[in-house]
C-alpha cells in the first residue's frame, strides 16, 4: 500500500460529519456534544458548567438569564456547524498529509 492510499484510509476513518454533529447538536447541544464530536473541548465544557449552574439556580433567578445564553449559543452553533465541521477536516488533511 502505498502513502497517499494510506493517508486516504487514515482521512477517510478520522473525517467527521456534518450530519452525525448535527444529531449531537439536536439530541444534546445543550452539553455541547456537538463540540465535543468536533474537537472543542474547552467551548464543550464550557456549555455543559453553563448549562448546570444555570439549572442549579434557577430559583434564584440567574439561573434562566445562564440557560438562555446556553440556548442562543446553541442556536448561534447549528449556523456554525457546517464550518466547524469543514475547519475539522482541513485541518485533520493537513496533519495527515
Amino acid at each position: 500500500m502505498n502513502d497517499t492510499s494510506r493517508n486516504m484510509m487514515l482521512y477517510d476513518a478520522q473525517k467527521k460529519s456534518v450530519g452525525v454533529a448535527f444529531l449531537f447538536w439536536f439530541f444534546l447541544g445543550y452539553l455541547g456534544a456537538h463540540r465535543f464530536y468536533t474537537g472543542r473541548a474547552l467551548t464543550a465544557i464550557a456549555q455543559i458548567a453553563l448549562t448546570l449552574v444555570g439549572a442549579a439556580t434557577t430559583w434564584a433567578g440567574i439561573g434562566f438569564f445562564l440557560l438562555i445564553v446556553v440556548g442562543i449559543w446553541v442556536l448561534v452553533d447549528a449556523f456554525m456547524l457546517p464550518g466547524i465541521v469543514r475547519r475539522y477536516n482541513v485541518a485533520l488533511a493537513g496533519q495527515i498529509s
